[in-house]
């Protein structure tokens, strides 16, 4: 081969030499900086949850640096470029230096145990075995499944959901009532006997989810763009008027300024704030399908461009966590978004729990508040509760914007992997599947992307049945070839 195409051996050695100064001060920074950030966060922690945190540390420590140069200089030797290093920040560090140190002639530079490499893994495995339950060796994920209002009358549908896979049901308290969430745990519970296997219960809070709650508009109205409406603090659905709408949380409506933004229906209409009254604010449609789309009572509002302020727990999640904290495996908290709300539900489960284990805390992220508070969050819950984080993806998409939510998914998984927390992938997996019986190659490839998670959520619908089993064997092929972000190279059939 043509030495043109080598690098001179003084050149590489020197190039060696600066990697292994830039790693090991890397290495330096991020212990110093994440030992300020645990500092920050109230500690030094013990416990079970110890060591994620720390490694929590490390990364946000180390993923505040752009390393995109150093990365290319490392695979340019062919060497670790860290980007799977967010269970192990500090061991995957020692282990790039140890090669880097060889490299340089110290021959017995020390690797780190390849239990300390793993232990993150296996401590978010645990985690997940912990929480949902023991996993099949395939697929690696959970199915988790949105039970409908049949499921309490229909023992049938509970069982024929627990044959095609189903790992954990989710009962939303925004529906039905207590009497229907006990049939329906008592159907998972007999399927449970009758199969052999287990099936965990979350029970989701309803939490303070800003709805349409009364309406004013002719019979089927559709908005289209240009179309003007009214969002008001009180109304009467039976009086003649221009059409117009009133929240759930009036108090939302004084923070809205000209040029503000409401979402109605996760995102199939966006409004805009061009004109205000002294009893609302006058609303442009900006963003509907061109055959317009429907207004309707109990569909979801949300104000992205504003900070909105509500309790954490409404009147009737107070009422509902009597049940709740008596039967739930997991209770998901809905729209938390700082420490306080944390502590605030942790202080209610443990008024009714009394001497029984402790619940899973589901914290899910809905808001860009909760973005930012997130690992604050995760430490809180996590110090005193098994805990896990949903994606909700619906209300983040329209709350961050449908293009930053793409990135943002990404990023929230590799922080939980960095704290050792496992993760639900949630709303509108295979949801045209679940509603018309075939999937969309859109939503297939979503699906793929859902196996890096320690859980994925389906909502209900018709077809729910083989949505699961669908979703599973996806899951189950993606398995042989991913595992978080490291690509396995498990040999290729198609062309063998």
């Amino acid at each position: 081969m043509n030495d043109a195409t080598h690098r001179p051996a003084s050149e590489a050695r020197s190039d060696l030499l600066n990697l292994l100064t830039a790693v090991s001060r890397l290495r330096e920074e991020v212990v110093a900086d994440g030992r300020e950030l645990i500092r920050g966060w109230g500690g030094p922690f013990s416990g079970e949850a110890a060591p994620g945190i720390e490694n929590l540390a490390h990364y946000l420590a180390l993923r505040r640096r752009d390393l995109s140069e150093l990365q290319s200089r490392l695979s340019a030797f062919g060497l670790s470029s860290l980007g799977r290093s967010e269970a192990k920040v500090i061991e995957a560090l020692d282990a790039l230096l140890a090669t880097l140190r060889r490299l340089d002639g110290e021959a017995d530079a020390p690797y780190p145990a390849l239990c300390a490499m793993r232990a993150g893994e296996d401590a978010i495995g645990a985690a997940r075995d912990r929480i949902f339950g023991p996993v099949p060796s395939t697929p690696h994920a959970v199915v988790m499944v949105t039970l409908p209002s049949e499921a309490a009358s229909d023992a049938s549908l509970v069982r024929r959901l627990m044959e095609a896979g189903m790992g954990c049901a989710r009962i939303n308290c925004a529906h039905d009532d207590a009497a229907a969430w006990e049939a329906m745990i008592a159907n998972i519970r007999a399927a449970e006997r009758a199969l052999g296997r287990s099936c965990r219960v979350l029970m989701d809070l309803a939490g303070p989810k800003c709805r349409i709650e009364q309406l004013r508009a002719p019979e089927k109205l559709r908005l289209y763009r240009g179309d003007r409406f009214s969002m008001v603090a009180t109304l009467d659905p039976r009086a003649s008027g221009p059409v117009a709408v009133r929240p759930s949380f009036p108090e939302a409506i004084g923070q809205l300024a000209p040029g503000a933004e409401v979402w109605i229906n996760d995102g199939k209409i966006g409004a805009r704030v061009v004109g205000a009254s002294a009893d609302g604010v006058e609303l442009e449609v900006f963003s509907a399908r061109g055959k317009g789309e429907r207004l309707k009572v109990e569909k979801g509002l949300n104000f992205p461009t504003i900070d909105l302020r509500l309790p954490p727990l409404t009147p009737k999640d107070f009422r509902d966590l009597d049940f709740v904290a008596a039967n739930a495996d997991l209770v998901g908290f809905s729209f938390v978004q700082e420490t306080a709300d944390v502590d605030l539900l942790q202080d209610h489960l443990a008024a009714r729990r009394g001497e029984r284990p402790k619940q899973t805390i589901v914290l899910k992220i809905e808001t860009p508040l909760a973005v930012r508070n997130l690992p604050r969050l995760i430490i809180r819950s996590a110090l005193h509760h098994p805990t896990a984080v949903m994606i909700a993806r619906g209300d983040l998409a329209v709350e961050l914007g449908f293009a930053r939510l793409s990135e943002m998914q990404e990023e929230i998984l590799w922080l939980c992997e960095a704290a050792h927390v496992p993760v639900i992938w949630a709303t509108q997996v295979l949801d045209q599947f679940i509603k018309d019986g075939a999937p969309s190659r859109a939503e297939t490839t979503d699906a793929a992307m859902a196996q890096r998670a320690e859980c994925v959520m389906l909502n209900k619908g018709p077809f729910l049945c083989e949505a699961v089993t669908f979703l599973r064997d996806v899951l189950a092929r993606m398995d042989r070839h991913q595992s978080k972000k490291f690509a396995r190279f498990t040999p290729l059939r198609a062309w063998s």
